[in-house]
C-alpha cells in the first residue's frame, strides 16, 4: 500500500471517528421507563452534578427521608466532627491518579496514560461539603424519591466491601475533607469517571449523552430545573 493511500485511509478513519464522537456527544440517551419521570410533581429531591474540567461528581444531600449517608459512611473520619457536613460528592476514578492528585495541581502523565489505556484498580472519592460548591460548573436536577433511591443504591454498590461488609478504605484526609475507598470494578477508557456518572444518572431517569467520555457532554444534556 502506497504512503498516499495510507494517509488517505488514516484521514478518513479520523474523520469517521470524529463524526461518531460528535453524534454520541449530542445524542441524548435515557433508558428509564419510570412513570415518575413524566410527573414533575413527584420530583421532590434535588441532586447536583458538577464539572471539574475533565471529571464529574454527583453531589447529594447527606440526609433525606429515604436515605441517610451517615448510616453508611463515618463522616467523622472524612471531616472534623465540629464541621457541619450537609453534602457529599461522589466520583469514580483511577485509584493511583486520585491519590497522586488530590492535594496537588500537577498532572502525573504516566499514571493518567495507564488509567486510560489499561484496566486499573478504581476508587470512589467522597468529598464532604458544608455548602454547595460554587467554584465549578454545576447543575441541579429534581428527581423523584424512587429514582433517588435507585441512584443512592447504585453509588453505594459501587464501593468494594471486605468480608465483614465494611467499605475498604484506601485513604482518608480530614484536612481536605476527602475519603478514598476501593471501587468494585476496574477503571479504563471503556468505563471511565464520566461513564460512571452517566450510568448513575441514567438509572435515575436523567437524560445523558450516548457517548459520555467528556464531562462537558454530561453537562450539556442536564436540564437545570431546581
Amino acid at each position: 500500500m502506497s504512503k498516499n493511500r495510507i494517509a488517505k485511509t488514516s484521514l478518513f478513519f479520523i474523520i469517521f471517528v470524529v463524526i461518531c464522537l460528535n453524534i454520541g456527544y449530542f445524542t441524548p440517551r435515557n433508558l428509564s421507563n419510570n412513570s415518575d419521570d413524566l410527573n414533575f410533581s413527584n420530583k421532590t429531591i434535588p441532586i447536583y452534578v458538577y464539572n471539574m474540567g475533565i471529571h464529574t461528581d454527583i453531589l447529594l444531600p447527606v440526609q433525606t427521608k429515604i436515605w441517610d449517608w451517615q448510616q453508611h459512611l463515618n463522616l467523622k473520619l472524612i471531616a472534623n466532627p465540629s464541621i457541619s457536613i450537609n453534602y457529599l460528592a461522589f466520583g469514580l476514578g483511577d485509584r493511583a491518579y486520585f491519590l497522586e492528585t488530590y492535594n496537588q495541581t500537577s498532572l502525573p502523565i504516566v499514571t493518567a496514560l495507564k488509567a486510560l489505556f489499561l484496566p486499573t484498580p478504581s476508587a470512589i472519592r467522597v468529598l464532604a461539603y458544608q455548602n454547595i460548591p460554587q467554584k465549578y460548573e454545576i447543575k441541579c436536577v429534581m428527581i423523584s424519591q424512587s429514582n433517588y433511591l435507585i441512584l443512592t443504591k447504585f453509588i453505594n454498590n459501587s464501593f468494594q466491601f471486605d468480608a465483614q461488609n465494611n467499605r475498604k478504605i484506601i485513604k482518608i484526609d480530614p484536612n481536605y475533607k476527602v475519603g478514598f475507598y476501593a471501587g468494585k470494578d476496574t477503571y479504563s477508557i471503556l468505563r471511565a469517571c464520566n461513564d460512571w456518572t452517566a450510568e448513575a444518572l441514567r438509572l435515575a431517569g436523567i437524560t445523558t449523552p450516548l457517548w459520555s467520555g467528556l464531562s462537558s457532554s454530561i453537562m450539556y444534556h442536564l436540564n437545570d430545573n431546581c
